[in-house]
């Protein structure tokens, strides 16, 4: 493996991080504090408890997974892109480095950014709740997968996208709504019945329902479901990005 050529795009994708860092980690930080603000205070006024648990530790979970899911489809996607806009990507593809080894230096530098940005607002929440975590490991683990799982997603997108509109369609319109309607802020046991049903499929339900089981031990659907659903999506994310450097779609003139 060339490790050299890893840890060069690692690297330099790290360190567009810290050059743009009021809009790579401050901005998240604080548009989830206003959450907070807004939520836990206007709301949790209201809803004192859900499942037995303060319903301001109880969105805690589903922030950071909300951040979490569109900081790493924006840093990965974007990551890919700007090589394809500027065309740097042709030299990239002509180095002495494999597929496999672009794809973990990319993907690898967004998801080490969401996990950092991840334990940054779960460290926040701190300062507004009393926050819990019954299954730590668990809990990293679902940290690690999601953000793993959900560059992999971005990186696709990169590679699809045709411009910067098509780059910002889908984390706008496809992945915030899905977050805002998978129990980010509520669980879906509170629902109507036949509203219930729908919701399970959507795939972020599964996402936020083991998270929030690794900070407090209840969920909205079983753990096992929740980490199958997480690996069928990195399964598919996987075959999609190896079907892409197969076929050198949108890679290759």
């Amino acid at each position: 493996m060339n490790l050299q050529g890893v840890k060069a795009i690692y690297r330099f994708e790290m360190e567009r991080t810290w050059r743009t860092i009021f809009q790579s980690v401050v901005s998240p930080v604080v548009s989830t504090s206003l959450y907070f603000v807004v939520f836990g205070s206007a709301i949790g006024s209201r809803i004192k408890e859900i499942d037995g648990i303060s319903y301001g530790a109880f969105i805690v979970p589903g922030l950071i997974m909300l951040s979490l899911l569109t900081q790493s489809t924006a840093n990965a996607s974007f990551g890919i892109y700007f090589p394809k806009f500027t065309g740097t990507i042709y030299e990239l593809l002509s180095a002495p480095i494999s597929y496999f080894e672009i794809v973990l230096g990319y993907v690898g530098a967004a998801a080490s950014k969401s996990i950092i940005l991840g334990l940054i607002i779960l460290a926040t929440a701190n300062l507004f709740v009393t926050i819990e975590i019954a299954h730590p490991i668990w809990m990293l683990t679902f940290l690690v997968l999601t953000s793993v799982t959900f560059s992999l997603f971005g990186f696709i997108i990169g590679v699809w996208a045709d411009g910067f509109e098509q780059l910002q369609i889908v984390p706008l319109l496809v992945v915030t709504p899905l977050a805002f309607l998978g129990g980010s802020f509520y669980s879906i046991n509170m629902l109507p019945e036949f509203w219930q049903k729908v919701t399970l499929f959507n795939p972020v339900v599964y996402l936020i329902s083991g998270f929030r089981w690794s900070f407090y031990g209840v969920a909205d659907v079983g753990v096992g479901v929740s980490l199958a659903m997480i690996a069928l999506f990195l399964s598919l994310c996987l075959g999609i990005v190896w079907w892409i450097f197969r076929t050198g779609y949108k890679l290759k003139p």
